[in-house]
């Protein structure tokens, strides 16, 4: 069985595919991954919905590779991240990382934000062409999450490199260096802010490695390594592809754009309808079944992979009437492009106050903006768990 998943018709546009496929069941069996390795597919929104809180559906992968030889070189680190942990340990780690991205603490960053976004665009040209993944969507949630986390401006431009290749589709090598490089990087960076403490994140979670007290307040040095990786990586992959994702919607959609332009108080609420039309993640990560299931009407037999798609999820006609167009009156509530349940992503409104901070500065400051290349032109990422533009290339005027 060939992996669909991994062609690069499906990495230019998978909405086609996913299409496709829900129309015949919105649970299918696909191949995943080298090997005839095969597996499950949830394109439906009920379906997805479903799995989301399925207790059945486990993420402790290294339970379900304990006996399985996969000739991999993970680094523990990040095999073994907060995403891939069940309760209770998942309880107890997202206790600890959620207190970083309550509403209050990202209003406090909002003015660093803002601040960041004002530089970006600043070196962009009055009058020229740019790339506005290299010059906005890339940097900005970098270096916001950089600078929580307390990694050198130095180092930055590095993590982003090993970020991208822990997401490289159909290069397991190249993702399994990539893992022992970041994990090593911040193994380092964890000592460095023990001998030279800062207000850092990072910090913080030192501090609650070396002096937590109490059940659910402990971290064990891997547990330490492995969070800092998470929150260095999630925290500005997703932000970075919906960025991209939503600037593109606009360019492509006149009516959506002038809405935008005309009255960029409605950005804010357009957020959830661009996350939907084009979810910054593809297919969300690994989930195993640990017994038989019924999802929607196919039966899944123990032991398998699940893979769950938000974007196709979110492209569902039966929950979104005409869902290949974006709209902005729409009320996109309920997208599950941040997943759902206990495993939704902790940095949504971090991710949101940057997009939106972010598209508000970038139409104001260039009321002309266009794209540069014909849309068939565009180069997307070469991953099918993230949905991103590798550059978007744009006139400022």
């Amino acid at each position: 069985m060939s992996d669909p998943l991994s062609s690069p018709e499906f990495l230019r546009n998978p909405y086609p595919f996913y299409d496709e496929l829900r129309a015949t069941a919105p649970v299918s069996q696909v191949a995943t991954g080298s090997g005839g390795r095969s597996g499950y597919l949830v394109t439906g929104y009920a379906e997805a919905k479903a799995a989301f809180t399925d207790p059945r559906l486990s993420k402790d992968t290294a339970r379900f590779f304990a006996d399985r030889t996969s000739g991999r070189d993970l680094h523990p680190a990040v095999a073994r991240t907060m995403l891939a942990t069940d309760p209770p340990e998942h309880t107890r780690l997202r206790r600890l990382v959620t207190k970083a991205f309550t509403t209050g603490a990202v209003t406090r960053l909002r003015p660093h934000i803002q601040h960041t976004v004002d530089h970006l665009l600043d070196a962009l040209p009055e009058n020229g062409a740019a790339d506005l993944v290299t010059g906005l969507a890339v940097p900005l949630p970098v270096t916001v999450i950089c600078q929580l986390l307390g990694v050198p401006e130095t180092d930055r431009s590095q993590v982003r490199i090993w970020s991208n290749d822990l997401f490289a589709a159909g290069q397991p090598q190249r993702i399994d260096v990539a893992s022992h490089a970041v994990a090593g990087y911040m193994a380092d960076l964890i000592e460095a802010k023990r001998r030279a403490p800062d207000d850092s994140l990072l910090h913080d979670l030192i501090t609650v490695r070396e002096e937590g007290e109490g059940e659910g307040e402990q971290l064990g040095e891997d547990e330490l390594v492995s969070l800092a990786v998470l929150l260095l990586v999630a925290g500005h992959e997703t932000t970075t592809n919906f960025i991209g994702n939503a600037v593109l919607a606009l360019l492509q959609h006149p009516a959506l754009l002038s809405d935008a332009r005309s009255d960029p108080a409605r950005i804010d609420s357009m957020l959830n309808e661009l996350l939907r039309y084009d979810s910054p993640v593809g297919i969300a990560t690994f989930r195993y079944t640990t017994e038989a299931i019924a999802l929607g009407d196919t039966e899944i037999p123990a032991g398998v992979p699940v893979l769950i798609s938000p974007a196709a999820a979110n492209r569902d006609p039966a929950r979104y009437p005409a869902p290949g167009r974006p709209d902005a009156d729409r009320d996109a509530g309920g997208h599950l492009a941040f997943g759902h349940g206990i495993h939704r992503c902790p940095g949504a409104p971090l991710a949101l106050a940057e997009a939106e901070i972010a598209l508000r500065a970038l139409l104001t400051r260039f009321p002309g903006l266009r794209l540069a290349v014909p849309p068939g032109e565009l180069r997307w990422r070469r991953t099918r768990l993230m949905r991103g533009l590798e550059s978007l290339p744009v006139f400022t005027r």
